[in-house]
C-alpha cells in the first residue's frame, strides 16, 4: 500500500502537519533532514529516517523502501545551508551540473524531476493544513492605517518582482521607500537589518509567494516569531497574500499582534489579480 512521506525541514510547519495528520488517523513516514529538523518530528511520525542535506540517493532508498509514492515538503531549509552545509551525494552532484541556475526553484525543480523518475510524486506541501492559510481582509482587530495600505500596495510590487527572481518572499517597507529586501537571511534578519536604517520610523512587512501555481515547496509562513520580530522591529503591518501563505499558530499569533496594535491582513495573489 502506497503512503505519505514528509521531508521535514526546521520550524513549526512540520510539526503541525504531523499533529494534524494523526488527528486525522494518517500515517506518515518521516525523512528529516538532520541540520534542520526538531527531534519533536520524530516522536509524531509513523516511523523516523534522519538524513543529511544531499543524501538524494538515501532519499530514495527510504521512499522505496516504505513504499512512498507522495511525498511532502514540510518546513524551510535556510539558503544558506544549501551553500555551506550540504555534502552533495553522487545523484545530487550529478543533478547540480546539470543546473543553469542553483536557485531554489532549479535545484528543487531538478529534485522533483529525479524522484518522479523513480515513481515518486511530490504532493502540495498544505495538504494538510489547509485550514491554516490566510484569507482575505483584516485579520486582526485592527486594519492597515492608509499610510500602511500605500506601503502595502508599492510593497507588493517590489516584492513580486524579486519573487519572480526567486531571491526572496519579503521586503520592508517605510514611507513608500523599500528599506531592505529579503534574500538568504530570512524575513526575521530582514526586519531587523531594516530597523536599524529607518531611525524609528515605523517599517511595514509584505510577504508573497513565488509566481509558481504550485504550493509544493518555499510555502511563506508567518507565526508567533514573525509578530515578535515584529514587535522588536518596530513594524506597524503585516500584508501576505491569502491562500497561498501559512499562518502557523494563528490564535496565538493574531493575539500577539492585538495585544501591540499590529495589523495583519491578507491581498488576493497577484495571478488572481491582485499586486501587478
Amino acid at each position: 500500500m502506497a503512503r505519505l512521506g514528509m521531508i521535514a525541514g526546521n520550524g513549526r510547519f512540520p510539526i503541525l502537519a504531523l499533529e494534524t495528520a494523526r488527528t486525522l488517523g494518517q500515517d506518515v513516514v518521516v525523512i528529516a533532514l538532520k541540520e534542520e529538523a526538531a527531534p519533536e518530528v520524530e516522536r509524531l511520525a509513523a516511523r523516523c529516517y534522519w538524513i543529511s542535506l544531499g543524501e538524494l540517493s538515501r532519499l530514495i532508498e527510504i521512499c522505496k523502501q516504505e513504499q512512498i509514492a507522495e511525498l511532502m515538503m514540510c518546513g524551510q531549509v535556510k539558503h544558506v545551508q544549501i551553500f555551506s552545509a550540504i555534502r552533495p551525494d553522487w545523484r545530487l552532484v550529478k543533478l547540480l551540473a546539470s543546473l543553469p541556475r542553483k536557485n531554489t526553484d532549479a535545484l528543487i525543480g531538478g529534485v522533483a524531476k529525479v524522484l518522479e523518475d523513480e515513481g515518486i510524486r511530490l504532493a502540495d506541501s498544505t495538504l494538510l493544513l489547509k485550514p491554516l492559510l490566510a484569507g482575505e481582509g483584516p485579520l486582526t482587530r485592527r486594519k492597515p492605517t492608509r499610510d500602511e495600505q500605500k506601503d502595502i500596495a508599492y510593497g507588493r510590487r517590489i516584492a513580486h518582482a524579486l519573487a519572480g527572481f526567486d531571491v526572496g518572499q519579503s521586503v520592508a517597507i517605510c514611507e513608500r521607500a523599500c528599506v531592505a529586501l529579503e534574500a538568504m537571511e530570512g524575513t526575521d534578519a530582514m526586519l531587523r537589518r531594516a530597523a536599524g536604517l529607518v531611525n524609528g520610523r515605523p517599517l511595514t512587512l509584505v510577504k508573497v509567494a513565488t509566481r509558481r501555481k504550485h504550493l509544493l515547496f518555499d510555502v511563506p509562513v508567518a507565526g508567533p516569531g514573525t509578530v515578535r520580530t515584529m514587535r522588536e522591529t518596530g513594524t506597524t503591518a503585516l500584508a501576505v497574500e491569502a491562500g497561498r501563505t501559512l499562518l502557523l499558530d494563528r490564535e496565538e499569533m493574531i493575539a500577539l499582534a492585538n495585544e501591540t496594535g499590529l495589523a495583519i491582513a491578507g491581498y488576493p495573489a497577484a495571478d488572481e489579480g491582485g499586486g501587478r
